[in-house]
C-alpha cells in the first residue's frame, strides 16, 4: 500500500462516528480495480457519458450506435461500476466520472477508464467526491496541454488511479453517508418529475388554447368566447415594435457590472429571464424591462422576458406590443411557436432567423379580452412551474451545502 498522507476529519459527522478518529487517505488504485474485460461478441447496450447527466445510450445521444467495428473492444461494465470520460466540459474541465445505475450491464468505449470498488468500500459513498469534481482538481496537474484531436484529455491511467479519496475506516460510516445522499437524490428526482409534469401540462394546454396550423380557432375556448368570431392572423410588425440587436464595440465590454447590462444571445436569456453576463459602456440598440426577447442565432427562437433596461447584441431582438394587444399573450404564443423556428432558421450557413422572418411572422389574434384570459391562465401555470423550480433548486443547494460538510476539501489532501 502506498504511503498514507495524514488523515482528515470532515466538518460534519454523524454522532455515532465522532469518536472514530480521522479518515484515511487512499489512492483510487488502492481501493478500486480497473475493468478491462472486453465485450467481444456479447450483445450489450452501448453507452456514452454526458457531463452533468451521466450514462446515456449512444442511440439517445447520437441518434445511432457509433461503436461500429470497435464494439468488440468496448469494455463490459455492470451495475455499480464507474467510468471516467476524459472529455472536458464546462462543468467538469478535467473529465467526469459516473456510476452505472440504469442498466444491469452495458458496453462502454475503451477510451473511458472504467473501475470497480473493492468489497470493503461502499461505491455510493464515492459518488459524492466525483459529483464535486474532487478528482478533477487533482488531475489538473497532469494535464500538460489541451484536448487531443479526438477531444480527450491526455490523462494516463496511472495518474488517474493516483487521485486521493479520503475514506472513513468504518464501513458503516461510508454507508451512512451514501444513504444520506441517496435519499436527497431520490427527493430531488421526485420534485424534478413533478416539474416535468407541470411543463408537460402547460404544453398540453397551449396546444388546445392556440389554433393548430391551418385552423382559425383553437380546439378549446373559454365558455364566454365560444361562438365568437374566428381569430384573425396579423403580421407581427403590424401590432408590435421589433428591435433587432446590434452589438456594441467589444472595447466597451466588461464583466464587472459597470455600465449597461449587455444581452448578447441565447446564453443570456436562460430560464425565460434575462441574465446578462457582460456589461457595456455603449448601447447601439436597447430593450426595456418587460420586453419580449427572442434569440435570433443558434439556437434560434428561444423566448424570454427582459428584467433589464439593457443593450441588445446581434443575437437578440426585442419585441414590444403596441396598445390594444396583450404583451403576455404574445409572449405565451411565441413560446408555443419555439419549435417552429427550426424550419425557418435551417438552410443557411448557420442557425439564424432574420428581421423579415420575425416581422412577417403571422400571429393568430383573438379579441383583447380573450387574449388576456388565455395569458392569465398560462401565466398562472408559469407561477406553479416557477415555484416548483424553486423547490428543486433549493434541494440542490441543500445537497451541495451538505456535501461540503460531509466531505473534506480537496485542499486538505493536496
Amino acid at each position: 500500500m502506498s504511503k498514507k498522507i495524514k488523515g482528515v476529519i470532515p466538518e460534519l459527522r454523524f454522532p455515532e462516528f465522532i469518536s472514530m478518529g480521522s479518515w484515511k487517505n487512499y489512492r483510487l488504485g488502492e481501493i478500486a480495480d480497473r475493468i478491462t474485460e472486453k465485450v467481444g461478441d456479447t450483445e450489450l447496450t452501448t453507452l456514452s457519458i454526458s457531463a452533468g447527466t451521466g450514462f446515456v445510450s449512444q442511440e439517445d445521444k447520437f441518434s445511432r450506435d457509433i461503436s461500429g467495428k470497435q464494439y468488440k473492444n468496448y469494455i463490459r461494465i455492470i451495475k455499480g461500476d464507474f467510468s471516467y470520460n476524459k472529455g472536458n466540459s464546462k462543468k467538469f474541465p478535467q473529465g467526469c466520472i459516473y456510476e452505472l445505475s440504469e442498466y444491469e450491464e452495458a458496453a462502454v468505449p475503451n477510451a473511458f477508464i472504467s473501475f470497480r470498488f473493492k468489497d470493503s468500500y461502499i461505491s455510493g459513498f464515492y459518488k459524492g467526491y466525483f459529483e464535486r469534481n474532487f478528482h478533477g482538481r487533482q488531475l489538473v496537474k497532469y494535464i500538460t496541454s489541451g484536448a487531443r484531436m479526438d477531444g480527450l484529455l491526455n490523462i494516463k491511467p496511472s495518474n488517474f488511479f493516483s487521485i486521493i479519496l479520503p475514506t472513513p475506516e468504518e464501513k458503516n460510516e461510508q454507508q451512512k453517508i451514501a444513504d444520506c445522499l441517496s435519499s436527497i437524490d431520490e427527493l430531488i428526482f421526485a420534485e424534478e418529475k413533478k416539474l416535468l409534469l407541470l411543463n408537460d401540462y402547460k404544453k398540453g394546454w397551449m396546444q388546445k388554447l392556440f389554433p393548430a396550423e391551418g385552423k382559425t380557432v383553437p380546439e378549446w375556448r373559454f365558455p364566454e368566447f365560444r361562438g365568437s368570431k374566428d381569430w384573425e392572423k396579423e403580421e407581427l410588425k403590424d401590432f408590435a415594435e421589433v428591435i433587432m440587436g446590434a452589438s456594441p464595440s467589444s472595447s466597451f465590454y466588461n464583466e464587472k457590472q459597470v455600465g449597461i447590462p449587455l444581452i448578447q444571445g441565447n446564453a443570456d436569456i436562460k430560464n425565460r429571464l434575462s441574465a446578462p453576463r457582460s456589461y457595456t459602456a455603449e448601447a447601439t440598440k436597447k430593450c426595456k424591462i418587460g420586453d419580449i426577447l427572442l434569440s435570433v442565432r443558434a439556437p434560434a427562437g428561444t423566448v424570454a422576458i427582459s428584467l433589464h433596461d439593457a443593450s441588445i447584441g446581434r443575437g437578440i431582438c426585442a419585441i414590444r406590443t403596441e396598445s390594444g394587444n396583450s404583451q403576455e399573450y404574445l409572449y405565451q404564443w411565441l413560446i408555443s411557436y419555439e419549435p417552429s423556428w427550426i424550419k425557418i432558421s435551417q438552410g443557411g450557413t448557420f442557425d439564424a432567423i432574420n428581421s423579415s422572418d420575425i416581422r412577417g411572422l403571422l400571429i393568430p389574434i383573438p379579441e383583447f379580452k380573450e387574449q388576456k384570459k388565455i395569458a392569465d391562465l398560462l401565466s398562472s401555470m408559469d407561477d406553479l412551474i416557477d415555484e416548483q423550480t424553486g423547490k428543486v433548486e433549493a434541494l440542490k443547494r441543500h445537497k451541495h451545502a451538505l456535501m461540503q460538510g460531509l466531505f473534506p476539501n480537496v485542499e486538505e489532501v493536496l
